[in-house]
């Protein structure tokens, strides 16, 4: 099974490159989603970061306005969260990734913001890096998010800068123009794993 890591920036585009992926028919493995599975009751990091943020928790179900507000301030709060989270939805992963092996399914993609920041990198062969240039992705998270340039760029710059994680992708896809260019390059992309998935069988 070849198995691709997309990324991204903030405003970069890369849920809709996600999302046209799905409509060609890979299946998709979502590290946010799996991030909110792996804290509700019966999730592979509920105990432990209740044990850890008692105060974020209302009864079993976590708060997560009241987590943010915790960890916001403090590195060594959001180091703790990070520890507590990550073995549990790299787990996750590779669950949801051989139920799709076991199925049949000869490309996986997993979708991770901070693929190249953290510490899933070796958990895929190749990496797409969804990109547009600083300046578009301001804009667009401005209008996004209702932020002003301060807000917007204080949010970006939190993030690995996308220019440098163009420079990590095997493959890159631009959003710098129309929503309209994006599918044509999502469907080329499809057809290079099936030919690199057949090459190396």
């Amino acid at each position: 099974m070849l198995k691709i890591g997309l990324t991204g920036g903030i405003a970069t585009g890369k849920s809709t490159v996600s999302r046209l992926f799905r409509e060609e028919g890979i299946p998709i493995i979502d590290a946010d989603k799996i991030a909110r599975v792996v804290v509700e009751p019966g999730g592979k990091a509920h105990a432990a970061v209740r044990e850890a943020f008692p105060r974020c928790f209302e009864g079993e179900q976590l708060n997560r306005p009241a987590l943010g507000r915790e960890i916001f301030h403090d590195a060594h709060k959001r180091q703790l969260l990070n520890q507590l989270m990550h073995p549990a939805i790299r787990e996750q992963m590779v669950e949801e990734m051989r139920v799709y092996e076991v199925a049949g399914e000869t490309v996986v993609i997993f979708d991770i913001p901070l693929l190249f920041e953290g510490t899933m990198r070796d958990l895929v062969d190749y990496t797409v890096v969804v990109y547009c240039r600083e300046e578009i992705q301001l804009m667009r998270l401005m209008e996004r998010n209702g932020l002003t340039k301060e807000e917007a760029l204080a949010r970006i710059h939190s993030q690995m800068p996308i220019e440098e994680k163009k420079h990590h992708a095997d493959f890159l896809i631009n959003n710098n123009g129309a929503l309209s260019e994006l599918p044509p390059q999502v469907s080329r992309l499809v057809e290079q794993f099936q030919t690199i998935k057949k090459e190396g069988e």
